[in-house]
């Protein structure tokens, strides 16, 4: 039987660049920080090594082998662009949330772990019973100020949590408003009173450079699907002593050394491989890679400019509409990534969305994105800060990033303007 490979969707312009992504021709995607589009790169990356895809870690022969290289080496790439130090692992998942579920299994007993009220699901949900969970703060220097003040309580003489581990585990920027929080003040903090730090860059790793050593920060967790690599993998990186001395994520092949014939007669693998059990995501791990590579090779302050002045034309578009509030947790001017959440006075934000999409071929994300307490919170502020009590009770978000053009933005805002 001849297998026929069906050829790439027709991008929306020439994707001929590294960083060129990939589209359906008319139709105008403004959901990246949801999942953004294919990058040449990675689609790149997975054409040329499917031919040669096999097993990983578990065969002799030359696809084996080239197959095991492809993804060690996808696991230095990654590494390297995030600033992994010598002693880190780099740990492959399925995203942002699986990362965040395993160094959630991966702390040590007593582990107490603080957190803002302002993250997104993956960075609420997965911490044990116990956690201190801080109000959104009102500024990033707030931010600053109440860890300080959360951390130094905890560690006062006689309290329960005085010698236990501390994570803290913050967001590096907000998937409703975009903000940008001040990691390394933040990191700082945390290490004076002896505790880690765990950084969910999901939303900030697409839009700015993200460095480990840079930041002082001991985890980091990364989702390909908003990486421009859309093939399903993520990573952990981070301090190697709670993984190894934590039991397996997930137990089965290839995170043991040994399995004897006593039914708990296991040796567990230390490194990534303990908690990469079952055959591994190579072509996730090959596709994120290679975006790296490329962003790695490219003019970051070039790319963050350009998308700060399509942000600042949305924003701008957006505030200029009377019946359209934008939400947002800090001041106006407050530094973020290419995220704007708004609200249409007196419509549906569901039915706005499905307007767009039908009438405009204009996608956009709407809801509570994964962040109830946050976007709830925001949309209340939002009814005091207009004065206005027709504002519907979820919000929409549009988001942009490699492949926005002033085009998108302003067809968005055009539509926006009909609905007044």
């Amino acid at each position: 039987m001849t297998l026929t490979l069906v050829p790439p969707p027709v991008p929306s312009r020439a994707a001929t660049g590294p960083l060129d992504v990939l589209g359906v021709p008319g139709q105008i995607n403004l959901d990246y920080a949801a999942t953004a589009p294919c990058a040449r790169a990675a689609a790149d990356a997975v054409a040329e090594l499917l031919p040669w895809y096999a097993s990983v870690h578990r065969g002799a022969g030359a696809l084996s082998r080239r197959s095991t290289l492809a993804y060690e080496r996808a696991r230095q790439t990654i590494g390297d662009f995030f600033g992994a130090r010598a002693d880190d692992h780099v740990v492959f998942t399925r995203n942002t949330t699986d990362a965040l579920n395993l160094l959630a299994r991966a702390l040590p007993a007593g582990a107490t772990v603080v957190t803002f009220g302002g993250e997104h699901h993956a960075n609420l949900l997965p911490w044990p019973r116990g956690s201190v969970r801080l109000p959104v703060p009102n500024d990033p220097r707030g931010a600053v100020r109440a860890l300080d003040a959360a951390l130094g309580e905890l560690r006062r003489g006689g309290t329960p949590n005085r010698e236990l581990p501390v994570l803290v585990a913050v967001t590096g920027a907000s998937n409703v408003t975009g903000e940008r929080w001040p990691l390394a003040e933040l990191a700082r903090v945390a290490h004076r009173h002896r505790a880690r730090i765990a950084v969910d860059a999901a939303q900030l790793a697409p839009h700015a450079p993200v460095d480990l050593s840079a930041l002082d920060v001991d985890y980091l967790t990364v989702s390909g699907h908003k990486l421009y690599a859309p093939f399903g993998a993520g990573v952990l990186v981070g301090r190697a002593d709670w993984l190894d001395a934590a039991a397996p994520y997930l137990a089965g092949g290839g995170a043991t050394s040994h399995v004897g014939d006593a039914t708990h007669d296991v040796r567990w693998a230390t490194g990534p491989a303990r908690h990469e059990a079952g055959t591994p995501n190579l072509l996730g791990a090959v596709a994120l890679a290679a975006v790296c590579a490329a962003l790695a090779g490219a003019d970051r302050g070039a790319l963050h400019d350009a998308e700060q002045a399509l942000l600042a034309r949305l924003r701008d578009g957006i505030a200029a509409l009377p019946h359209v509030v934008e939400l947002r947790t800090f001041g106006p001017a407050a530094a973020r990534v290419g995220i704007a959440s708004f609200v249409v006075a007196g419509r549906d934000s569901g039915e706005v969305a499905a307007h767009l999409a039908a009438h405009h071929d204009i996608g956009v994300r709407d809801g509570l994105f994964c962040a109830h307490p946050l976007a709830r919170r925001l949309l209340t502020e939002a009814a005091g800060r207009s004065g206005r009590r027709d504002l519907p009770p979820t919000a929409l978000r549009a988001s942009i990033g490699l492949g926005s053009t002033e085009e998108h933005v302003d067809a968005l805002l055009a539509a926006l303007a009909t609905l007044g």
